[in-house]
């Protein structure tokens, strides 16, 4: 009798690479010459699902826990959970020379969150080279600022550090203050921010806006990325300096030009970036609102951050704009958005507000020194991969721990990735009479 062979869906097989590779740098960061003084396998879980989902949670200090050889799997793990294991695998089999057959590309195709699989092996291609020369170039210009304060091999380090961290959103530092002794420094903040707004496009856009270069011929997506960025991140820089402009805990103290740069850099990091310049710990109650919704928000899809998506929440709302105005259809730069596009936006939506009340939920019971507030800014920083944090992360419970790891492990995945894996397609065919129902 011969043995059954356990055949996995796409959906499947993302995850458990994922859980494979979480594992791996488990164990690797749980070795003896990986961390100064030891570390507990929670902890060791926590940072290695945190670097894979490149989110920057971190419930120990990475520059003083971890040794070089720590630090080099953290950044390692950065760069395949950003770029994908799919991604990866795909660039191996391309170097040896071996054919990707339809199954292979089907993986990709999801792995790369693409609406079909043409073009899939074109997009990984560019996808790492693009990729090595922004982190490259950003490690040379970074290298300017932190050669001179460090030295010739710490200054290049850093700076491949937080080249590779940055442009995958992760948020991962070397310093425990991650980078708010660069508040008023022009080179970090506009290399560092460049990096995690470039890998947050969606590597799609990016391919569009290369091969394109013509507005008018770039595709919806793109549009609605470029656009909805800009308008986003403009309007956040507005509202966090009028908000903190006064605040003796963030911007009150600085000179009007870093208070600029301060309300920048916090405007487009929460995009699922991570890394802060200012104390979120300090800031007005409004302001983390503000940052709550914008890392729910997160970046775009085909990138390297994460959240329910800001094309989602374009759809979303553009759809409650066409309701209101009876309208049939959304139409945006003179296309009709297809009906399931909206039917995918609203799930993926529904399915991410549950998962963040469920896991608030359990987090309010368990956490029971940390504020309403700061348990939610954790939870929605860890549901978008994002990694911003109000100071509580390395007081967790292992409950609380346990927690943020599933719900960094879903919000990298994609909550609809996650649920295709565990569900079965449905066949019915069968069609049954339509009938109203009382809403709103």
């Amino acid at each position: 009798m011969k043995d059954k062979v356990i055949r996995l869906s796409p959906p499947q097989l993302l995850v458990v690479t994922f859980i494979f590779f979480s594992t791996l740098g488990m164990f690797l960061l749980k070795l003896p010459f990986a961390t100064e003084d030891g570390i507990t396998m929670l902890d060791a879980l926590f940072t290695s699902v945190s670097a894979m989902t490149v989110t920057g949670l971190v419930v120990v200090d990475t520059g003083s826990v971890f040794t070089l050889f720590g630090e080099v799997v953290i950044m390692i793990l950065i760069q395949v959970g950003g770029l994908g294991i799919m991604s990866f695998a795909g660039l191996i089999f391309m170097m040896l020379g071996k054919k990707i057959g339809f199954k292979e590309r089907l993986l990709l195709q999801q792995a790369l969150n693409q609406t079909s699989v043409g073009g899939v092996i074109k997009l990984v291609k560019y996808l790492f080279v693009f990729s090595f020369i922004v982190e490259g170039t950003a490690m040379v210009l970074l290298a300017f600022k932190w050669v001179p304060e460090y030295g010739w091999g710490r200054g290049l380090y850093v700076s491949l550090f937080h080249s590779i961290s940055a442009f995958n959103n992760a948020g991962f530092s070397v310093w425990s203050d991650s980078l708010m002794g660069y508040v008023g420094d022009p080179l970090v903040n506009i290399v560092i921010s460049a990096l995690f707004i470039i890998g947050g496009l969606g590597f799609t856009v990016l391919v569009d806006l290369y091969q394109t270069r013509s507005f008018k011929k770039f595709s919806l997506h793109t549009k609605l990325m470029v656009w909805g960025t800009l308008f986003i991140n403009m309007a956040a820089m507005i509202l966090i300096f009028l908000l903190e402009y006064n605040n003796p805990g963030t911007l009150a103290p600085l000179s009007l030009f870093d208070k600029l740069q301060g309300a920048y850099f916090q405007a487009v990091t929460p995009r699922t970036a991570g890394f802060n310049t200012l104390d979120y710990g300090s800031m007005e109650r409004d302001t983390l609102l503000l940052t709550i919704l914008l890392m729910f928000i997160g970046a775009g899809s085909a990138s390297t951050g994460g959240g329910i998506k800001l094309t989602t929440f374009l759809v979303i709302t553009m759809s409650a704009f066409a309701f209101l105005k009876e309208k049939r259809e959304i139409r945006v730069f003179h296309r009709t958005i297809d009906e399931k596009h909206i039917f995918k936006a609203l799930a993926v939506s529904m399915m991410s507000i549950f998962l963040i009340f469920l896991s608030l939920l359990i987090m309010n019971n368990s956490e029971k020194g940390a504020s309403f507030l700061s348990i939610l800014f954790e939870v929605v920083s860890a549901f978008g991969t994002v990694g911003l944090s109000m100071g509580i992360t390395g007081t967790l419970t292992d409950i609380g721990k346990s927690v943020l790891i599933v719900v960094m492990f879903i919000g990298k995945l994609g909550p609809l990735t996650l649920a295709f894996s565990l569900s079965r397609p449905d066949k019915e065919k069968i069609r049954y009479p339509k009938e109203d129902i009382l809403t709103g």
